[in-house]
């Protein structure tokens, strides 16, 4: 970090001061990342995996099903940056929100309050979407949203601290959270997997330290079966099919932490983009979560968010962040980005849609227009044309609501 003992306390106070004019501006690469993200996630209809599974031994398709699925357990695919993404961007728009607001007259107070409400609609939002097709009420706290939701008062209140304050919280909230889950007990040889939903075979359990961080066996997935089970449920509460936890949502704030870095660092330095600083940031985190999963110290899992995760896809969101910034502001070439601003600037929107008009979409093209349009070049990539269908039909919808300047803010 640069600058004399001055412009460090500057820097401390830079979210709360008034900022330049063109500081106002919105930031078209954050856009356009943040569309990108979302992009991602509605690409979900593509539905990849069925086609490479139509051309099995198929190099390309097999390459785009894999980057289009979460991985098992350890790793990471394409796919997986999307929650990371959109949570690191939480954060870096909110130096500017935080900006924007002082400017207009907002008191502390006031915000807070808007931070509390927004952070209860996050999550009631995602427990609404993860109900749809329950019964009742599905009471959980894993998704995108409520991870979100949960974190989003505490980043705001670091908002408004010090860069040693932010870079603290961050680093005690990812040692914190392993050495709470190395401390708790290692299943043991004769653990009973299949009691928590891990099937015999699975081939993904570590084995000596690392077995803290095994599937349905750690410290998140005992505070859920006594957390979950508060709830009303149709059944208890034993374990989350694919793992996810409700305390993810710990090391997730660390996620968002780096997002404010990388918002004040865009502040700081306008209109200078910090290239230098996001690459830098990018490499140490990548570098540094593959030293702790390759030492058995903590192991890069996406779906527990372990904080070699945390460290790791961080390290992506900065690279994916310089990479957008340098093509957008530093080359110059915005015309490209249009479609993914269009995404990027009604995010909410977006993940409503991807939700609640997937059927609806799906089944308006077949009962109208039936199959044969979509299997003319053969059954193998009938779901990818009809998911591209359905996907520029998101998208319109989209661009529908921008052009009238309708965008849906929580």
């Amino acid at each position: 970090m640069r600058g004399t003992t001055a412009e460090q306390h500057a820097a401390d106070v830079e979210i709360i001061a008034p900022v330049a004019p063109q500081s106002a501006a919105r930031n078209v690469a954050v856009d356009a990342y943040r569309g990108f993200v979302m992009v991602l996630m509605m690409a979900e209809v593509l539905r990849l995996a069925e086609v490479a599974h139509a051309y099995p031994g198929n190099w390309f398709w097999g390459f785009l099903a894999y980057n289009q699925t979460h991985v098992e357990w350890a790793g990471c695919s394409l796919h997986d940056t999307i929650q990371p993404g959109f949570s690191f961007l939480v954060g870096v728009a909110l130096p500017y929100s935080i900006a924007s607001r002082l400017r207009k007259g907002a008191t502390f107070w006031h915000m807070f309050g808007h931070a509390l409400w927004r952070s209860f609609l996050l999550v009631v939002l995602g427990i609404f979407l993860r109900s749809i097709h329950s019964t009742q009420t599905y009471f959980t706290f894993e998704d995108t949203l409520t991870q979100i939701g949960l974190g989003y008062p505490f980043l705001f209140l670091l908002g408004f601290r010090s860069p040693r304050w932010q870079w603290g919280a961050f680093a005690a909230i990812l040692f914190g959270y392993w050495l709470a889950w190395a401390l708790y007990p290692a299943p043991g040889p004769h653990f009973d997997y299949a009691a928590v939903g891990v099937p015999a075979n699975w081939a993904h359990n570590f084995s000596g330290f690392a077995a803290h961080w095994n599937k349905n066996s750690n410290l998140g997935n005992a505070f859920d079966q006594w957390f979950l089970n508060l709830f009303p449920r149709t059944s208890p509460f034993v374990a989350n099919e694919g793992g996810y936890l409700t305390l993810s949502f710990i090391p997730t704030l660390a996620t968002m932490i780096l997002g404010l870095v990388a918002g004040r660092w865009y502040r700081r330095f306008a209109p200078v983009i910090p290239l230098k600083r996001f690459v830098v940031a990018g490499l140490i985190g990548i570098a540094a979560g593959l030293l702790l999963h390759f030492t058995g110290i903590c192991p890069i899992v996406k779906r527990i968010w372990t904080p070699s995760w945390t460290l790791f896809s961080g390290g992506i969101c900065f690279l994916f962040l310089a990479g957008f910034s340098w093509i957008i502001d530093v080359k110059g070439y915005r015309k490209w980005a249009f479609p993914l601003v269009v995404v990027g600037m009604n995010s909410i929107a977006a993940y409503l849609i991807a939700h609640l008009f997937e059927d609806f979409v799906f089944s308006s093209f077949r009962i109208h227009l039936g199959d044969r349009p979509f299997a003319i070049f053969g059954p193998g990539l009938y779901p990818l044309l009809l998911g591209a269908a359905v996907l520029l039909t998101y998208w319109f919808m989209l661009l529908w609501m921008y052009r009238r300047k309708l965008f849906l803010k929580i």
